[in-house]
């Protein structure tokens, strides 16, 4: 029996509408009987979890501490009807409640008290599904490991534990918030790890599109910016690791907002190749920096090679006019020491203006 069906159970044993939730009023399984709804049932059905503000009265009343059922009033401020609260729980520990619309109260404690094994069954399911999952984090969690042998061998024991067929696309969300995504929310096939205080998915390429917008979702519900960035495809687990570097430079390409794919960076693609010091050296003279002490001039320079060095173009995107562009280039070149006819000396600049912005570490004086 599956928690879907333990719900069904649950509402036919009791006559009244069954909702299951976990223990943070996310949406597990639900159950109609009859036409009864109100507007909190129909808010966790609908976003498939329950507001704070009904969390916060629901729990007044005890029930993460209640080990039988709890009697909730009806509440005709926010047209609330009466419901029966029957806590989910394995091993003394609550994994979730067990609602039943019933305004009548009609009932009993004798059928409530029938209704209890389900509760356990329940109880033990979800623990169990909450152990697996612990367990598929620690081992998703090691295939991003920097030590290959132990890539290899949680690849093995994903592969047995029945990991989604591959090809796989993997996901980074960053977001201030640590807190790791409720695996209840996402697909099963969805595995999920924090590495490196980046959210990771490793998902079945066919399903990948559809969850990243779901998790992205769930994170911004925190009131938090989210970064995505997405890689494949890997077709292997062992490839996973790889997928996850390049999605983290996809992920720190995005704006906060924003979903980036790897194919979409250009060259940007070099984040994944060297340390933030190494580019800078590497990409910076000491004219781009001189030049990047002067904001208007650094985005003229940047619309301009954007731009082919169309002038007509690049004046119409400034809102300038073409003798101010012309004087602003001339400045640019002077300031740089880099001729903007010459097509090396273009590529150098354009290039170290594309990768400043994305480069953490500060910049040190370079060989011109």
């Amino acid at each position: 029996m599956d928690l879907q069906e333990i719900a069904e159970n649950a509402a036919d044993l009791l006559h009244a509408p069954a909702t299951l939730e976990d223990r943070d009023f996310h949406l597990v399984a639900y159950a109609p009987h009859g036409d009864t709804i109100d507007p909190v049932r129909m808010e966790s059905i609908l976003h498939r979890r329950a507001t704070d503000a009904v969390r916060t009265r629901f729990e007044r009343h005890g029930i993460a501490r209640a080990t039988g059922p709890v009697r909730i009033p009806a509440d005709t401020s926010v047209g609330q009807l009466g419901r029966l609260c029957l806590p989910v729980r394995w091993n003394n520990v609550t994994y979730g409640y067990l609602w039943l619309l019933d305004d009548q109260e009609r009932i009993t404690s004798t059928e409530a008290a029938r209704a209890m094994p389900l509760c356990e069954r329940a109880g033990h399911l979800m623990a169990r599904q909450a152990r697996e999952r612990d367990d598929l984090g620690w081992k998703v969690a090691d295939l991003l490991s920097a030590h290959p042998d132990t890539r290899t061998q949680a690849a093995t024991e994903l592969t047995e534990a029945a990991a989604p067929d591959p090809p796989f696309t993997v996901a980074v969300l960053r977001t201030p918030s640590p807190e790791p995504l409720n695996p209840w929310l996402l697909p099963h096939s969805a595995l999920t790890t924090v590495w490196q205080r980046d959210h990771v998915l490793v998902l079945p390429q066919t399903a990948a599109r559809t969850t990243v917008d779901r998790a992205r979702r769930l994170l911004e519900e925190r009131n938090a910016p989210v970064q995505a960035g997405v890689y494949s495809p890997c077709l292997t687990l062992d490839h996973v690791h790889e997928g996850w570097l390049r999605a983290r430079v996809a992920a720190r390409a995005a704006a906060p907002g924003e979903t980036r794919d790897w194919t979409t960076l250009g060259v940007l693609r070099l984040l994944r190749t060297a340390g933030d010091e190494a580019l800078a050296q590497t990409t910076q003279t000491r004219g781009t920096e001189q030049l990047l002490k002067h904001p208007d001039l650094t985005e003229t320079a940047r619309t301009y090679l954007d731009l082919a060095g169309n002038v007509q173009k690049t004046a119409q995107a400034l809102n300038i006019h073409r003798q101010t562009l012309y004087h602003r280039l001339r400045r640019i070149e002077e300031l740089t020491s880099l001729t903007l006819t010459n097509g090396q000396d273009r590529l150098t600049l354009h290039l170290a203006l594309t990768l400043s912005p994305h480069l953490d570490q500060p910049t040190q004086a370079r060989d011109s």
